[in-house]
């Protein structure tokens, strides 16, 4: 989780065509819109990347309630549980088909010993969150139950080890405590813990933001360190990706340096930016929504586009293959703490702009899906733009949520260019692009459509051709809501989810779309 924040850039958008994954088109792409509608081609006839699933991921830190509370509830809880994990939270996480978790961090990572987090629950070492909000952790929830929360989530782990603050031995130790087979002390220690068979870990992290939180190092530093701590994992197991610790925003430096000096020693490299509306010492609260500040909002989240495109011109210098995962493990909105709530613990409501924020960002990943093939949202449960969040014993799922549990067909589906000229939402000097569109094949051959309407009051007819494709049936669902401020609460829950959409048809072969102001729909073209 970063301390500072680098100087913006600036980039202008497109004034007419949007044009996302096609790499040659010249007269095609000036389409002229019929009045009142606006005009696209879906090219089905020209499928490109698979849209990595892990795009989906999430991240669960030692952070506020998001791991007590939010899931850990300990076996002896009056919280239903199965092994210490809350089972509504388990339950409503399983629904999202969520690819891979992130833990134990973030900025906790490089203050995380693994040895305190395993062995019996009452003989672990008490520690202090030095980082967030200097709370103690009784070390209930450690390896084996980070683990055990992956398998009960049929997901995947990312972890992320301790460089800033530990050894490379602690850390070399920690990936053969967890991948070995052999019969090695730590091998046999594990097994001693409960666990004979050791476990798969989809990424490894060396490091957490080495330029601030994770050790305020220099990038060339950094690089040195990195290969060092590297090539000791890879002595423990040769075949665990590693994802190198990357950029805050725009620090392009940061990149060329480590693509530079370890790109061939990683299988990633991470890039960490918020959605921060009035800057870091500046947040409003989540709930706080007028116009001005949901155009802001927006017009911060779209820069990511900038950020994955100019990151990737990087990266494509010193790997033009592509080999190298860009890895955005940190996204996501961050507004002031909720009223009442300790601010080291970073609790934030969500509402429809949120939702907002999910869907534009997940819509950029899958275009630049050559290249980027991991994210987690930060975060999970009870912290910042959460999918959950819970009250003691009562559970409510986020519109951000409803974002990823409509969005989730697009897992590992192939990715399908559009062009789109797209009118423009402006609210005083900001200018943008009024609708964001993202279009998948899944493995059965239906069309997922993605749309999303950033305009709080403007709604939009579209019509779409899709060469490639004679679809005969379309179905979908909307997410929207009446203000631009909508939520859910412990006592209204369903305030903010999706409903059956009926505003999509189609007439010969073309998609027609009347698609309502600040609204997120997706359909299915069978």
């Amino acid at each position: 989780m970063p301390r500072l924040h680098a100087t913006p850039i600036t980039r202008s958008f497109p004034k007419t065509t949007v044009v996302f994954g096609l790499l040659a088109a010249t007269s095609s792409l000036h389409l002229q819109a019929a009045p009142g509608a606006a005009e696209m081609v879906i090219h089905a006839d020209t499928p490109q990347w698979t849209i990595d699933r892990h795009i989906y991921s999430q991240f669960a830190e030692h952070l506020g309630r998001g791991i007590y509370e939010g899931l850990w509830v300990d076996e002896d809880s009056s919280i239903p549980n199965t092994r210490g994990l809350r089972n509504d939270v388990v339950a409503a996480l399983k629904h999202l088909q969520i690819p891979a978790i992130r833990w134990p961090g973030g900025c906790f990572a490089d203050e995380y010993h693994w040895r305190d987090g395993i062995g019996p629950r009452e003989q672990r070492p008490v520690s202090v969150n030095t980082n967030w909000g200097g709370v103690t952790d009784d070390n209930a929830f450690g390896t084996h139950e980070f683990m055990d929360l992956v398998q009960q989530l049929d997901s995947e782990a990312y972890i992320s080890g301790n460089l800033g603050g530990g050894s490379v031995q602690e850390m070399r130790d920690w990936v053969e405590y967890l991948t070995s087979d052999s019969a090695s002390t730590l091998a046999n220690l594990r097994r001693q813990n409960g666990r004979d068979k050791p476990w798969k870990i989809a990424y490894f992290g060396i490091g957490n933001e080495s330029w601030g939180c994770g050790g305020a190092m220099r990038p060339e530093y950094y690089a040195d360190e990195y290969r060092r701590y590297a090539q000791y994992v890879g002595q423990a197991n040769g075949s665990l990706p590693r994802i190198a610790s990357g950029s805050s925003g725009e620090d392009f430096h940061w990149t060329d340096v480590l693509m530079k000096q370890a790109g061939t020693m990683m299988h990633g490299l991470s890039l960490h930016y918020y959605t921060v509306p009035g800057g870091w010492a500046n947040k409003g609260l989540a709930t706080s929504v007028n116009e001005d500040e949901w155009a802001e909002t927006l017009r911060l989240t779209l820069r990511m586009d900038d950020l994955l495109v100019e990151h990737s011109k990087i990266m494509d210098q010193y790997d033009p293959e592509k080999r190298v995962g860009l890895m955005v493990d940190e996204w996501g909105t961050w507004f002031a703490p909720e009223p009442g709530s300790n601010p080291g613990f970073l609790y934030q409501q969500n509402t429809l702009r949120d939702a907002m924020v999910a869907a534009l960002n997940l819509n950029l990943f899958h275009a630049h899906g050559e290249r980027v093939r991991m994210t987690a949202i930060a975060q999970m449960v009870n912290v910042l733009q959460a999918m959950i969040l819970t009250d003691k014993d009562r559970m409510l799922l986020t519109p951000t949520y409803h974002v990823f549990e409509m969005y989730k067909v697009h897992q590992d589906a192939t990715f399908i260019p559009i062009a789109f000229d797209t009118p423009r939402y402006r609210h005083g000097d900001i200018d943008l692009p009024m609708v964001s569109v993202t279009v998948s094949r899944d493995a059965a051959g239906k069309l997922h459509v993605s749309l999303v309407n950033i305009d709080p009051k403007e709604s939009i007819s579209l019509r779409a051709t899709v060469p490639g494709m004679t679809a005969t049936q379309v179905s979908g669902r909307l997410l929207t809501a009446t203000a631009l401020n909508a939520h859910n609460t412990f006592d209204k829950p369903d305030q903010v989810h999706p409903v059956a959409f009926a505003g999509a048809t189609l007439h010969d072969g073309r998609l027609d779309v009347q698609l309502p102001a600040k609204a997120i729909v997706t359909l299915e073209l069978r």
